[in-house]
């Protein structure tokens, strides 16, 4: 799940929502996302991106057997949609290529939050900085960390010591494997 600490007020409406949605398919890296989840056997039909009022601070989440939604009571302008719809689609297409992927397991979970997040660009600087958070070195990977942290441990499944445990068992692993790009974009 995309949770956006600095948004303050309303989002818009879902028909706007799913609009901005509209127009997120036709951007390059979500186009490459979705022809690699393609490419490795999954379909992604026309409705496996949906705007809904979540009600909770979140922009949105990748529902197993269901697809993508984006919550939108949260987000206001495209490149919140844009992002969230590449951070979801990291975590359909994990699950997509380990058919064993199991998201009870905290380190299955950490794992794919650990990828979403840095290769999303969900901690790219200027996003950190718009979030209150002004590091010059080592940003991107402490927003990692924190962003992997607070999503897992709201995984009904996985304590807080649980969650930073598996973290740091996968981090290596999982922060290198960049597929289906050749490096982290």
């Amino acid at each position: 799940m995309e949770e956006e600490s600095y948004k303050k007020s309303e989002g818009c409406t879902i028909k706007e929502c799913q609009d901005m949605i509209q127009r997120s398919l036709r951007t390059p890296m979500v186009k490459f996302l979705m022809e690699h989840m393609e490419k490795t056997g999954c379909k992604v039909g026309d409705n496996f991106i949906k705007a809904v009022n979540c009600n909770r601070k979140m922009g949105g989440g990748y529902v197993r057997g269901e697809g993508i939604v984006v919550c939108s009571d949260q987000v206001k302008i495209q490149d919140d949609v844009n992002q969230v719809v590449i951070h979801e689609l990291i975590h359909a297409y994990d699950e997509c290529r380990a058919s064993n992927l199991d998201w009870t397991n905290c380190a299955h979970h950490a794992c794919s939050e650990i990828r979403a997040g840095h290769l999303s660009g969900d901690c790219h600087y200027k996003r950190e900085f718009l979030r209150g958070f002004m590091k010059i070195r080592g940003h991107e990977q402490d927003c990692v960390r924190r962003r992997v942290m607070k999503s897992v441990i709201a995984n009904p499944f996985c304590s807080e010591t649980a969650a930073k445990d598996a973290m740091e068992a996968v981090w290596d692993v999982c922060y290198n494997d960049t597929k289906p790009f050749d490096r982290a974009p």
